[in-house]
């Protein structure tokens, strides 16, 4: 499963931290990040996935 979480957080960061965590801190994060740069969010959610 998380290899699709870790797909699904290449095309659109922000669903995949969403799908690992929900509605948290770490989703309002990455949304940041994604909308600062794209490559930041994707990094930051790969870590997400990663850790939880």
């Amino acid at each position: 499963m998380d290899i699709v979480r870790i797909i699904i957080a290449i095309l659109l960061p922000p669903l995949g931290v969403f799908l690992q965590v929900g509605l948290g801190k770490q989703f309002w994060i990455n949304v940041l990040l994604t909308l600062l740069g794209y490559i930041p969010g994707i990094v930051h959610a790969i870590w997400v996935i990663a850790k939880y």
